[in-house]
């Protein structure tokens, strides 16, 4: 791949070249030995390429569908909202596959069907009313449709009902790495405030320690989610702009220095049982072979084998924040309401966890 990427590369150097070289011969058009008009045979020419091109773009599509698509185009989503959010990209998707296959061989065809000839001659019109309405009108109606459903869609998304008893949990991101802050027995985050971190006493968050709401809240560096509970996250920044971003759970959200933001969904399909889904299974397989190969050079060079892959749901920075920004990420785990209780009675509660001076 890398390969035919440089050769692409190269061929479009090679192209801006000898454009480069044409427009120097343009400019000497005043000699009568250089004259650049185009004749009846170029026309023709540069006609067929055009539906020759028209005829590779569309065996490229259908090649890289056929090979590399993966229908429904969008799958294994972990939350609630989750089908949603696929169902509003598939129609983005699809229609906007439809009108660029349309508008494409429009282009084309017409650059083809009224290429230049000796005794033909243009037409040309100041306006057309009716055109002009059609091709305002129809993309008004389809956008103005889309938004509107994109807005009902994040609407119910967002609106997480306090009647259905959240578990409400922080995510603190900080260069490079992320923190998760649960809100302990009264489902209350405690106060806090960077400039009331203290690294000597470990309280890294710079919870409120005279708050009372703070001091049954948990830090973990891993995040637990119970299955089909919802959850509602709270997030800040301790330095620059992050965003939360859980692709599984079709969740994003940025964390600002100085405020809170919030995103909320319910998890629906467990990490063990996402690891049984046969789609998963297969790219899983396919990353261990990968991997496995590339264990074989470092092998030869001495170095350790790489470790064997297994999928695990992940909360990734999606806001470039800096020189480590690729490995910001932290390790979700989706398990069954039992499961987490136990896990979570393992867990030190803040008073617990202060460095006694």
């Amino acid at each position: 791949m890398t390969a035919l990427f440089i050769i692409l590369v190269l061929v479009f150097i090679l192209i801006a070249i000898w454009q480069m070289v044409k427009i120097f011969d343009l400019a000497q058009a005043g000699l009568p030995e250089n004259d650049q008009v185009a004749t009846e045979k170029d026309n023709t020419i540069n006609a067929y390429l055009m539906m020759g091109f028209l005829a590779f773009i569309y065996i490229i599509t259908i090649v890289c569908i056929v090979k590399w698509g993966d229908l429904p185009l969008l799958s294994n989503s972990a939350s609630a909202h989750g089908p949603e959010v696929d169902n509003l990209m598939i129609i983005s998707l699809v229609l906007i596959f439809v009108v660029q296959t349309i508008t494409q061989f429009l282009l084309h065809y017409f650059a083809f069907k009224y290429k230049g000839q000796k005794g033909r001659k243009a037409l040309f019109f100041a306006d057309n009313n009716t055109l002009e309405a059609i091709w305002t009108i129809i993309p008004v109606i389809t956008l103005a449709g889309l938004i509107i459903y994109g807005l009902f869609t994040w609407t119910s998304i967002m609106n997480v009902s306090e009647d259905d008893d959240p578990i409400v949990v922080e995510l603190y991101a900080q260069q490079f790495n992320w923190k998760a802050r649960y809100s302990g027995a009264d489902n209350t985050l405690g106060k806090a405030n960077v400039r009331l971190i203290d690294i000597d006493k470990a309280n890294i968050l710079g919870l409120d320690e005279s708050d009372p709401n703070a001091q049954d809240d948990i830090i973990t560096s891993e995040l637990h989610l119970p299955v089909g509970k919802p959850v509602l996250f709270k997030m800040r920044s301790q330095d620059v702009l992050h965003s939360a971003y859980m692709p599984h759970f079709r969740a994003q959200m940025n964390c600002v220095p100085g405020m809170v933001t919030q995103f909320g969904f319910t998890p629906t399909i467990t990490t063990a049982e996402m690891r049984q889904n046969p789609d998963m299974i297969d790219k899983v397989k396919h990353i261990n072979e990968i991997r496995v190969e590339n264990s074989k050079d470092l092998v030869a060079k001495g170095e350790d084998a790489l470790d064997a892959y297994e999928f695990d749901y992940l909360l990734l920075c999606n806001k470039i924040c800096g020189k480590s920004h690729y490995n910001m990420q932290m390790k979700i785990i989706v398990e069954t309401q039992e499961e987490y209780d136990a896990w979570i009675k393992e867990q030190k509660i803040f008073k617990n966890s202060l460095v006694k001076n």
